[in-house]
C-alpha cells in the first residue's frame, strides 16, 4: 500500500512513524512534513496542502493508495469531496461533515437537533447581540466566548467576568483578532469539572474506540495563562472508566454518527470528542474532526493494533466487525510540548535546535515529534509556535512522566518554553 499524510506537525509525524513501521506500508509519502520526519521509511515533498488541484496532481503521479488528512483547514476546504470525486481512497470528512469542527455554531445546532450533552449557549453574529446577551445576565458572570470558525486553537476565552466576557467579543468581532473566523460567536455557559478526550475512528455509521487522553491546554502550569494549541497531553485518562466510556458512546458518539448519517452527511474519519466530567454526567466542549495534536503524540504510540488497515476500513465504509484488541500490559504516555519564544503570540523563529541526538542515544522509550522546524544549513531550527512534542511511554504515569522531562531536558533552544507539570492530573487517580 501507498499512503500519503496530508500535514506537517508532530501529529503528522507520529502518524507517519506509526505507519511506517507496518507491514504493508511500502511507500509512505508526507506533504509537506517537515526536515525532522527521518523515518527511514518516510519522504516528503513539499506542497501547499491547500492548493486542491496540486493535491490531486501529487495523488496521480505518486500512485497513491489512501490519503490521510492530518489538519482540519484542507477538510474545511473540501479535500475529502475533491478526493472522492476523482475516485481516490481518502481518510477524513467531507466538507460537510468537518463543518463539526469548522463551525462551533453548526456544532452546537447540530448537538442540540440530536439531543447530544452540552452547555446552553447562544449564537451571536453581531457584536451587539453578544455584547447584549453578555451583559442580560443569561450566562451569569462567568461564561466561554468562542470564535465560529477555526482559530488554530486559539479562538477560546474561558472569561472569569463579564467585562473580560466583552472584551473577547470585541476582539473576535470588531478587532477581527482571527479573521473571519471571529464573524459570529458562540457565547456559552461555563461548565465545571475535568476534561477529558474521547477518539474514535468511524466509517460513517460504525466505529472502532481508540484510547483517551487529556490534554494541557493553556501555557503555563497549574492551567494559568492564555489558550494554546496543546502544551502536553498524557494517555490513557484514568477517568475514562470503562463505564464512563460506555456512557460516551452511548450519549455522544452513536447519537452524532447517526445524526450525521440521518441529514446526509455521514462522518468518516477521527472523530474527536472534547468533553467536560460534570456533575450531570459527560457533555461536550468541542468536537475535531482530525486526530488532536499533541493528543496523537500520545495515543499512537499505545495502540496495539495496526493503523493502516483500520484507516482503510473506515475509508471504505467497512468497519463493522473491527475492533482494536485489549493490548494486555498496560503502559501509558505523557507527552510535552517545546514551544517556542512568544508562543501562543508572535512567535520568535531560526533559534538552533540542540540535544536531539542526546535524547536518541540516552533516552528509550522516548520518541520526539517535530512540527514547527526546518533545516538552516547542518542545523535545525526552530519555525513555528510549537516545536517539539517529548513523549515517553512506560508502565506507570510517574515514571512515564520522569522520563519525558529527563529528555526535555536535554533539548536547548534560545526561548524554549514548556510546562513542567503534565501528567500530574494522571497522579493518584
Amino acid at each position: 500500500m501507498r499512503i500519503l499524510i496530508i500535514g506537517s506537525g508532530g501529529r503528522e509525524h507520529a502518524l507517519a512513524q506509526t505507519l511506517g513501521r507496518e507491514p504493508g506500508v511500502d511507500y509512505l509519502l508526507c506533504a509537506p512534513g517537515n526536515p525532522g520526519m527521518s523515518v527511514a521509511s518516510v519522504t516528503t515533498e513539499p506542497l501547499d496542502i491547500l492548493d486542491t488541484d496540486a493535491v490531486v496532481r501529487l495523488i496521480a503521479r505518486e500512485r497513491i493508495d489512501l490519503t490521510v488528512v492530518g489538519p482540519e483547514a484542507p477538510l474545511g476546504l473540501g479535500l475529502a469531496d475533491r478526493l472522492a470525486a476523482e475516485g481516490r481512497l481518502v481518510f477524513g470528512p467531507t466538507r460537510a461533515a468537518a463543518q463539526l469542527e469548522t463551525s462551533k455554531a453548526f456544532a452546537k445546532h447540530f448537538m442540540q437537533r440530536h439531543h447530544v450533552p452540552t452547555a446552553h449557549y447562544r449564537v451571536c453574529t453581531t457584536a451587539a447581540a453578544a455584547l447584549a446577551a453578555i451583559r442580560s445576565g443569561e450566562f451569569g458572570d462567568a461564561l466561554v466566548v468562542k470564535a465560529d470558525g477555526l482559530a488554530g486553537g486559539k479562538g477560546v476565552v474561558v472569561a472569569p467576568d463579564r467585562a473580560t466576557a466583552e472584551a473577547a467579543v470585541n476582539a473576535a468581532m470588531i478587532d477581527r483578532s482571527f479573521g473571519d473566523a471571529g464573524a459570529c460567536v458562540v457565547l456559552e455557559e461555563m461548565l465545571t469539572g475535568p476534561e477529558v478526550s474521547f477518539f474514535v475512528v468511524a466509517d460513517g455509521e460504525h466505529y472502532v474506540p481508540l484510547l483517551s487522553a487529556q490534554d494541557h491546554k493553556r501555557i503555563f502550569d497549574h492551567d494559568e495563562g492564555p489558550n494554546t494549541g496543546g502544551m502536553g497531553a498524557f494517555s490513557p485518562s484514568p477517568l475514562m472508566t470503562v463505564a464512563l466510556q460506555a456512557r460516551v458512546e452511548r450519549e455522544i458518539v452513536k447519537p452524532v454518527l447517526d445524526g450525521m448519517a440521518a441529514e446526509g452527511t455521514p462522518f468518516r474519519g477521527f472523530l474527536y470528542c472534547g468533553l467536560m466530567l460534570t456533575a450531570d454526567g459527560p457533555k461536550v466542549i468541542e468536537f475535531n474532526v482530525r486526530f488532536g495534536d499533541p493528543e496523537a503524540q500520545v495515543v499512537l504510540p499505545l495502540l496495539a493494533a495496526p493503523l493502516a488497515p483500520l484507516l482503510t476500513a473506515a475509508a471504505e465504509g467497512r468497519l463493522s466487525g473491527s475492533r482494536i484488541p485489549d493490548p494486555g500490559a498496560r503502559r501509558v504516555s505523557v507527552g510535552v510540548v517545546l514551544a517556542a519564544h512568544g508562543y501562543p503570540g508572535e512567535v520568535r523563529s531560526g533559534d538552533v535546535i540542540t540535544g536531539l541526538d542526546e535524547v536518541k542515544r540516552d533516552c528509550p522509550d522516548v520518541m520526539v515529534f517535530h512540527a514547527g522546524v526546518k533545516q538552516r544549513g547542518a542545523d535545525l531550527v526552530t519555525a513555528g509556535g510549537r516545536v517539539l512534542t517529548v513523549v515517553a511511554t512506560a508502565p506507570s504515569f510517574a515514571t512515564a512522566i520522569a522520563r519525558a522531562y529527563e529528555a526535555a531536558s536535554k533539548i536547548h533552544f534560545n526561548g524554549v518554553q514548556f510546562r513542567r507539570d503534565i501528567g500530574q492530573k494522571a497522579l493518584g487517580r
